[in-house]
């Protein structure tokens, strides 16, 4: 399958032109970067999701103008989550021979001893920043948690030598942690200030007159 997408300028930026793209199946975007200016176009939906499951989120994909043809990564796109619909596509123009900045989603191995224990995993952060040449772009960065144990926690500095890519995040920039269960008494606790939340305020005056 064909990793080149088609484009076609758009110049407007009225709200009844955009939904009208939509609705014919485009995708209004915007390309930037390596030796090209800011570009407002519109792309096939449809051309860009087949695409995407070729190259991967991260992947590099040709993007063809009406001048020529770019090299280009999704940096960021929008959707609207009812429609299950791209609405907006931002594409970064690259240099092949250039390291760039990109973030790469967080894919967790394994289980860890401390959820085996009822321990709670949780996950601040699902991205990394990373550095690489665009031809060795990663569609995620896997971690192993299987030896956390309750009241671990998994910080960039345990991992930045076992990832073979340049992380740009700092040290102390959470990853995963894993905290002991709720009591039965927290439990408890937690649901009493949810009844207290969820009970009606009483009205000033209502009361009174009432009464009356």
């Amino acid at each position: 399958m064909s990793t080149t997408i088609q484009s076609k300028l758009r110049e407007t930026v009225k709200q009844s032109t955009l939904t009208d793209l939509r609705n014919d199946g485009f995708v209004p975007a915007v390309v930037y970067g390596y030796q090209t200016d800011a570009v407002s176009i519109a792309v096939n939906e449809r051309e860009l999701l087949n695409t995407l499951r070729v190259t991967g989120r991260n992947g590099v994909m040709k993007l063809q103008l009406e001048d020529g043809e770019l090299n280009v990564v999704l940096n960021e796109y929008q959707k609207d989550p009812l429609k299950n619909q791209i609405t907006h596509a931002d594409f970064l123009a690259i240099n092949m021979s250039e390291e760039l900045e990109i973030s790469v989603q967080v894919h967790l191995t394994g289980e860890s001893i401390g959820e085996k224990d009822g321990g709670v995993l949780q996950q601040p952060n699902w991205e990394l920043d990373i550095k690489v040449k665009p031809s060795d772009i990663p569609d995620s960065l896997e971690i192993d948690i299987s030896e956390l144990n309750i009241g671990d926690t998994l910080t960039v500095a345990d991992v930045r030598k076992k990832i073979k890519y340049e992380i740009l995040n700092d040290d102390d920039f959470g990853l995963v942690s894993i905290s002991a269960p709720r009591t039965n008494e927290e439990l408890e606790a937690l649901d009493e200030v949810t009844e207290d939340a969820s009970t009606e305020p009483e009205v000033i005056g209502e009361k009174e007159a009432e009464e009356k």
